[in-house]
């Protein structure tokens, strides 16, 4: 009986252990932790069935990809601030100064494509430095505050590009920077899953990343714990600068001119993206996977509409659909969470 007793407990525990593989897997592939996977299926079948001599091929698969990568970067570049509850709504006006400081350095300067984009990220990092300085040292609701960093920014980009497109110097060895590919796939999407995978690593793996979920959740008690939230809430928003110029310059160097409209037009999709995101793997926390499934998804619907011959500003109703869906989701897994 004694020497029984550990072998019937090993079994029972092994049972148990069985029986939660399955349950882990369920939930795993359950549709409320990735929906939005559920969702991408369902828009490529019905672009398959509606479309399938033009959606059902690699070129479209390959120009989902080329075309949304810099709207995924863009996407990734407000993670950290909104997992660290602040807003940056100056990533358009960031993305659109970066490619236009490209565009002018170019132009204007002998300086060789690497320092030209080395000055371009800098200008996002200063961006961060100034939308920290109104944020975090001047404790204006981020929402205001980069919103009215944007417009500054915005209007600076509007000085030096003249309120012109700029091109000269931005083909070449600068262009090679975005539309260098392997097999039809451009570097942008590398740059896609480099960033996807630090911003995992950071906020899953480091103490800084439970920091920033921790300052997210509640900034007032992580303050009390002796977290340096103003800290946290800096780096993020430095980060985000960089990202975005990072954005801007890959924008630049595809499209090979410098537009200083284009920018703000990624501002949506960017929060889009981000917001369904986190209705994904990680129930209502703001995460880089779900932010590039959510990106791809978006993607699908917008060049599948495109393809069936819908009008062009069909992919922007597209996006606020699944902004305002999004955000709802986000809330309402918030209040599971606080329930729970």
């Amino acid at each position: 009986m004694i020497t029984a007793e550990p072998e019937q407990a090993a079994a029972a525990a092994g049972g148990r252990r069985g029986e939660r593989r399955p349950r882990a897997l369920a939930a795993m592939l359950s549709p409320r932790n990735i929906a939005a996977v559920y969702v991408w299926l369902v828009l490529i079948a019905i672009f398959a069935a509606w479309k399938p001599d033009l959606f059902l091929t690699s070129v479209t698969a390959k120009r989902v990809l080329n075309e949304y990568a810099i709207t995924g970067i863009a996407a990734l570049s407000v993670v950290l601030p909104l997992a660290a509850g602040v807003f940056d709504l100056s990533i358009g006006a960031t993305i659109g100064l970066s490619g236009v400081l490209c565009g002018w350095l170019l132009g204007h300067t002998s300086l060789p494509p690497g320092a030209v984009i080395a000055l371009a990220l800098a200008s996002g990092l200063l961006v961060g430095a100034l939308n920290s300085l109104v944020v975090v040292a001047m404790r204006i609701d981020s929402f205001i505050g980069t919103l009215a960093t944007g417009a500054i920014i915005a209007a600076v980009t509007l000085g030096v590009s003249g309120d012109q497109i700029l091109t000269e110097r931005t083909s070449g060895a600068f262009a090679r920077f975005a539309i260098e590919n392997t097999h039809g796939i451009q570097l942008p999407v590398l740059y896609l899953l480099i960033l996807m995978v630090v911003i995992g690593f950071l906020l899953e793996q480091t103490v800084f990343g439970r920091f920033t979920h921790a300052t997210g959740y509640n900034p007032d008690v992580t303050r009390l714990v002796g977290v340096g939230v103003g800290r946290i809430r800096t780096l993020t928003l430095l980060s985000s600068g960089v990202i975005a110029s990072l954005a801007g310059v890959a924008l630049t160097a595809r499209i090979e001119s410098a537009d200083p409209s284009n920018g703000p037009s990624y501002l949506i999709p960017a929060f889009s993206a981000a917001f369904l995101g986190a209705t994904q793997f990680r129930h209502g926390r703001f995460n880089p996977w779900g932010t590039v499934v959510a990106v791809l998804m978006l993607g699908t619907g917008s060049i599948g509409l495109l393809l069936a011959g819908a009008p062009q500003w069909a992919p922007q109703v597209f996006q606020g659909v699944v902004l305002i869906v999004a955000v709802g989701l986000t809330v309402i897994q918030g209040r599971r969470k606080d329930a729970a």
